[in-house]
C-alpha cells in the first residue's frame, strides 16, 4: 500500500470526523449518523495502516481520533451498585464455579502433601533437628508458646490487617503467574503446604495436635480454600497457554485472563473475611469448639454460595468475564 497515496484519498474524512467530534453536543441528526460512518470507516483506515504501512505518527493520530469517536458514539459508562451486586452475585461465583474441576483437585493434593509432610516431620526427630535445635522446639510447641502467642502478639485489628495483605497477595500472584505455565503457582502451593506441614508436624510430636487445629481450623479452613482457589485458577489460565482449545490463543487468555482479575478482587473479600477470623476470633477467649465452629460455618457459606448461588449463575452463561459492552472494541467494518 502506498501510504502517501492513501492519505492524500482519506484526509479530508478524517479531517472531518475531527470537526464533527469537536462540536459533537451539537449535532444535527444527519450528522450524527455521518459522524458513526466515519467512525468506522477511520477505524478500518487505521487497522490497514497498522497491518500494511504502519507509520508511528499516523497511527497515533487515527487511534487517538477512533478512540474519541467510540467514546462519543458509544458513550461512557460508569461503575455503579448494580455492577457490584451482579459482580458478588453472578460474576465472581460463577468463575470460580467454572474453575472447580482445577481448584478442587488442588486442594485435594495440597492438603494430602501437607498431611503427608506434617507426617514424616512428626514421626522423624532428625528432620525436626534440622528445623530448630531442641530448645528452641520445645519453646515453640510448649503451652503459651510461640505457636499459641503469634496469634495474640498484636492488636487483633492490625494483625488482621497484615495477615490480608499477607493472603491476598499470594492469592493474586497465584492468578498472575498463572500464565508462566503454572509453574511459580506450584512453587507458591509447596510453599504454604510446608509451612503447614511444618506447624502440623512440631505440634503433634509434642502431644499437642489439638491445640494446633483448634488454632489453625477456625481461619485456615476458608484461607486455604481461596488460596487453593487463586492456585487452581492460576494453573487453568497456564493450560490456557497451551491448550486454548477452539478459540484463538490470544482470545482464550484475554477471556481467561479477564475472568482472573475479577476472581482476585472477590478472593481478596474472601481472604478479609478469614482475616478477621484469624485476628479476632482465634486469639480469643471462645471454647476450641465455638472457634472451629465459626471456621466451619464460614466455609459452608462460602462453598454454598460457589456451589448453588454459582453454579446458576455459570449454566445461566456467567463466565465471570466483563460484558460486552466493557471489553475493549473490536475494529468495527464500514457497510
Amino acid at each position: 500500500m502506498d501510504l502517501d497515496v492513501f492519505v492524500s484519498a482519506h484526509r479530508a474524512e478524517w479531517d472531518r470526523l475531527d470537526a464533527l467530534l469537536r462540536r459533537q453536543r451539537r449535532l444535527s441528526g444527519a450528522e450524527a449518523d455521518e459522524l458513526v460512518a466515519l467512525y468506522q470507516r477511520t477505524a478500518t483506515h487505521l487497522s490497514l495502516i497498522q497491518s500494511s504501512a504502519p507509520d508511528p505518527q499516523l497511527t497515533g493520530r487515527l487511534s487517538q481520533l477512533v478512540a474519541r469517536a467510540r467514546s462519543a458514539v458509544t458513550g461512557t459508562r460508569r461503575a455503579s451498585w448494580r455492577d457490584v451486586v451482579h459482580f458478588l452475585g453472578q460474576g465472581f461465583p460463577a468463575a470460580v464455579y467454572r474453575s472447580r474441576h482445577w481448584w478442587v483437585p488442588t486442594a485435594l493434593i495440597s492438603t494430602a502433601v501437607a498431611i503427608l509432610l506434617g507426617w514424616w516431620i512428626g514421626t522423624h526427630p532428625d528432620v525436626q533437628s534440622t528445623i530448630a535445635a531442641p530448645s528452641q522446639l520445645r519453646e515453640l510447641t510448649r503451652p503459651g508458646g510461640e505457636y499459641e502467642t503469634y496469634y495474640s502478639s498484636h492488636p487483633a485489628a492490625s494483625f488482621a490487617a497484615q495477615v490480608w495483605t499477607n493472603n491476598a497477595q499470594a492469592a493474586a500472584m497465584c492468578l498472575v503467574l498463572g500464565v508462566f505455565l503454572g509453574l511459580p503457582v506450584l512453587w507458591i502451593l509447596l510453599e504454604n503446604m510446608l509451612n503447614l506441614a511444618v506447624g502440623f508436624g512440631l505440634m503433634s510430636s509434642a502431644g499437642r495436635l489439638d491445640t494446633f487445629l483448634g488454632l489453625v481450623l477456625p481461619h485456615g479452613l476458608l484461607e486455604l480454600t481461596a488460596v487453593f482457589v487463586a492456585a487452581g485458577t492460576g494453573l487453568r489460565l497456564g493450560w490456557t497457554l497451551i491448550d486454548p482449545g477452539p478459540r484463538s490463543r490470544r482470545t482464550a487468555l484475554a477471556e481467561e485472563g479477564r475472568a482472573a482479575v475479577g476472581m482476585a478482587i472477590g478472593l481478596a473479600l474472601v481472604l478479609f473475611v478469614s482475616g478477621a477470623i484469624e485476628g479476632f476470633v482465634t486469639p480469643s477467649g471462645l471454647p476450641t469448639w465455638a472457634r472451629i465452629g465459626i471456621g466451619v460455618v464460614a466455609e459452608l457459606a462460602f462453598l454454598a454460595y460457589v456451589f448453588v448461588l454459582g453454579g446458576r449463575a455459570a449454566r445461566a452463561g456467567q463466565t465471570g468475564d466483563l460484558g460486552e459492552t466493557e471489553r475493549s472494541a473490536l475494529v468495527p467494518t464500514a457497510a
